[in-house]
């Protein structure tokens, strides 16, 4: 049996390694649960210290595949700031850029093309209040509009992306996928994890052909409230995932 966990000190700033490991950590995650998009999307995190510098993807590595120190140092434009033998894709780069720029507290970036976040993003409903999980996430998840495939060069879409999506943890990107946010790994996995599940139960359930029990304003109200929010959010489950792939894929921290 592990020991105890330990919950983590919001106020202790992280090492590059320690990020880098947290980073792989979720890519792998994020593979093993079917939210990859072939070697498409990305995951970022934020590196303390002077300046913009972030640590994302090598260009053409499935999830599956990533490592600590195959992750990359990139600056605010996308572009490698060490040396790689793998490309970076700076114009994928443009979502997380502007959130990171535009959100103090966006330390990790998450972006994913799933089957139910790109349907629920196809719906003009959004997001709807049918279980408790999903009604954690209401007022909570941002919308942004399609304006095209981010581009590098549309700077006015990165300010309405920022702006649309203002403090909330979790945004869905109209006719395009899901993204979310947190100060840590941990709590940007966390969000993404469960609007994730929240979009599968939504499908799951329109796709029953019976009506749909909406729970009640107040209902949804007093069960938002009732979930914690904060810096340390996720770690509990997250530390129960990083035991699980050191146990079943030790090489992420490679």
């Amino acid at each position: 049996m592990p020991p105890p966990p330990v919950r983590p000190d919001p106020d202790q700033v992280p090492t590059e390694q320690e990020l880098r490991e947290d980073l792989a950590a979720a890519y792998r995650l994020i593979a093993l649960h079917g939210m990859t998009d072939l070697v498409f999307t990305h995951l970022s995190v934020r590196v303390p210290g002077e300046g913009h510098r972030f640590l994302v993807n090598p260009y053409g590595l499935l999830f599956e595949e990533i490592t600590a120190s195959s992750l990359v140092l990139v600056d605010a434009d996308g572009e490698p700031r060490q040396q790689t033998a793998w490309p970076v894709n700076p114009a994928g780069f443009v979502i997380h850029s502007a959130v990171h720029r535009g959100r103090a507290n966006a330390n990790c970036v998450m972006h994913t093309h799933t089957l139910a976040g790109m349907a629920v993003a196809a719906q003009q409903g959004g997001l709807l209040p049918l279980n408790q999980m999903m009604m954690e996430f209401i007022g909570r998840v941002a919308i942004h509009d399609y304006e095209g495939v981010a581009a590098d060069d549309n700077l006015s879409e990165r300010e309405r992306l920022v702006q649309d999506l203002g403090d909330k943890p979790a945004m869905i990107l109209r006719n395009h996928g899901l993204l979310t946010v947190g100060q840590t790994v941990a709590e940007a996995f966390y969000w993404m994890w469960y609007l994730e599940q929240s979009c599968r139960i939504q499908l799951a359930a329109q796709s029953s052909g019976v009506p749909l029990a909406i729970a009640s304003d107040a209902t949804v109200e007093r069960t938002r409230a009732q979930f914690s929010t904060g810096p340390t959010k996720g770690w509990l489950p997250w530390q129960a995932l990083r035991r699980k792939l050191d146990r079943e894929q030790p090489d992420y921290r490679a």
